[in-house]
């Protein structure tokens, strides 16, 4: 890639330099860890190369949710201007205008991409929290339901990045979930069944608030501890909810 992206990359030289996410961004990541300590990487059992870090950076998590949300718009064989509109808004509304105009060039060029998403979605289960990694989870939905609907290919290909990124099924239906507003959905959100106690239902609320709490991503900065606040909230509709049709406190 010919640009400098300094503004995403004057920072922190994270994991996501490395390995096919660094790849696929076109980093020279050899001469890039030269003078850092930061990662050391080997290989697994099966002779994929892995890094290991203690903490994923800003940064790191800004190039994997780049390259999966690249992978989601590609879904149905064309990305649509909403989801790319959506992505913009996002970006200028938690980093500003010269980050948001250096994103958007990043994304361009790998939407042009052949993205290999299994090698990119684990890379970043092997060296990303799961905290973060519900986080991009999330982000994935709110960009394929960016144009109103979210269409079946694009399911599919997000139900395939849980998998590749180490989510379980039930925290993949729990997301899921908070896309829709019917009741049904507010259990499965809480990821309990609607046969569940009142004091089964409190307990999958505070489990489920701790889980999702803001603070869990608040090292990558403000912007995206205020964008986790959208998981926290729907998780408290989805108790208020529950909680009126039950008519208990």
């Amino acid at each position: 890639m010919a640009k400098s992206y300094s503004k995403w990359i004057g920072g922190a030289l994270g994991w996501a330099f490395g390995g096919p996410l660094g790849a696929l961004f076109g980093f020279a990541v050899g001469s890039m860890f030269d003078n850092t300590e930061k990662v050391t990487v080997s290989q697994d059992q099966y002779g994929r190369q892995r890094s290991y870090r203690h903490h994923t950076t800003h940064d790191d998590f800004v190039m994997s949710l780049l390259a999966l949300s690249a992978a989601v718009m590609k879904a149905d064989g064309h990305y649509k201007k909403s989801e790319l509109d959506y992505i913009k808004a996002f970006f200028k509304g938690q980093f500003g205008e010269a980050k948001t105009r250096e994103a958007m060039h990043m994304l361009k060029d790998l939407l042009k991409r052949n993205i290999p998403l299994k090698d990119v979605a684990e890379q970043i289960r092997y060296n990303m929290e799961h905290p973060l990694r519900l986080q991009l989870l999330h982000y994935m939905f709110n960009i394929a339901k960016a144009d109103g609907h979210v269409h079946q290919s694009e399911v599919d290909i997000i139900n395939q990045i849980a998998n590749y990124l180490g989510i379980s099924e039930k925290d993949y239906k729990s997301i899921e979930g908070m896309f829709h507003k019917d009741v049904e959905h507010a259990y499965v959100i809480l990821e309990i069944s609607k046969s569940a106690s009142n004091v089964e239902v409190k307990k999958a609320y505070r489990r489920m608030a701790v889980k999702h709490h803001p603070d869990k991503v608040s090292h990558l900065g403000d912007e995206f501890r205020l964008a986790a606040k959208d998981k926290f909230i729907r998780i408290k509709e989805a108790y208020e909810q529950i909680k009126k049709e039950r008519g208990f406190s």
